[in-house]
């Protein structure tokens, strides 16, 4: 049974009633001291779940159906839909009453994150210009697994409305950056790694980049080149936390050809290519390609 989701306040340690301000100033603190580079202990779970608190409390439509309904999945099943599609029905009516005249511009946002930001979740702040040609800093919440283009909306953090209309709002274009090594592939994540001749002949256990570090892998003999292998539970997470399930990491083997080779290397290439019939004719008994690498390599 998964485990249920901690009361939002209580993460924060902040009381029902607290201001944006309150919640923002302790978001940042929270967050400066569990972030992962400095409190690695627990993986980041309690970062990631200071990042899901903030990213519900610091939206008020969000806090409103919070304060009301509570966490969605905490057996209301599809309720959560219905208020949502409930609230945007009277948000549209309201705003057809008040009219678009005086409302306040929106700001649109191109924010890069990297490539692992988008797969672990992040929070990013950035600086957006106001009226009067001030500044002010929004945090943006990356959720983990996020996906590339995604648009955030934050409701009323655009330009004021005038007349007492309302603000605009803040229209976030989530880009990632490519990775040299990495390539996402749905939920899953492919990568090119290459191998020597004799690895892919004679079979070897080596070590594979992943997004969590080098993991170790088995060649098996005879591995032939673009053969992919699967590295389980180390692709995208597909929710928060520790033990949210992940995709996989698929690793496309190539086989390298050596450019340069030894005299004592051509020999051994040539004998095998003459143990294997292809300049004289077959051996009378002929032997396992394999048999006959290894018993070059070992002479």
């Amino acid at each position: 049974m998964a485990r249920r989701k901690r009361d939002y306040y209580v993460v924060l340690g902040l009381a029902k009633d607290a201001s944006e301000t309150d919640i923002k100033r302790t978001f940042r603190e929270l967050a400066r001291q569990h972030h992962p580079d400095v409190n690695p202990t627990d993986g980041g779970e309690r970062f990631r779940e200071i990042n899901e608190a903030y990213a519900v409390l610091s939206d008020k439509e969000q806090r409103a159906r919070y304060d009301r309904w509570g966490h969605p999945d905490d057996g209301s099943g599809g309720l959560s839909a219905v208020v949502d599609a409930a609230q945007q029905i009277i948000n549209n009516v309201f705003r057809q009453r008040r009219g678009q005249k005086g409302r306040g511009r929106d700001i649109r946002y191109t924010l890069e994150v990297s490539f692992e930001e988008a797969v672990f979740g992040a929070s990013k702040t950035i600086t957006i210009p106001t009226e009067g040609g001030a500044a002010k800093e929004v945090t943006i919440v990356i959720p983990p697994g996020m996906k590339p283009n995604t648009v955030k909306t934050l409701k009323g953090d655009g330009e004021g409305g005038k007349g007492g209309a309302a603000a605009g709002d803040l229209v976030v274009m989530l880009r990632v950056a490519e990775h040299t090594s990495f390539e996402r592939d749905g939920i899953d994540i492919r990568s090119q790694h290459a191998i020597s001749f004799t690895q892919a002949a004679l079979g070897a256990v080596i070590d594979v980049p992943t997004l969590d570090g080098p993991v170790k892998m088995r060649i098996p003999e005879g591995t032939q080149p673009g053969r992919v292998f699967r590295i389980r539970g180390r692709g995208i997470p597909q929710a928060a936390g520790t033990n949210a399930p992940r995709g996989d990491h698929l690793v496309h083997v190539q086989v390298e050809v050596p450019t340069e080779l030894s005299q004592r290397q051509r020999e051994l290439l040539e004998e095998l290519a003459r143990t294997s019939g292809e300049h004289d004719k077959p051996d009378p008994k002929p032997r396992r390609l394999l048999d006959r690498v290894r018993s070059l390599l070992d002479e």
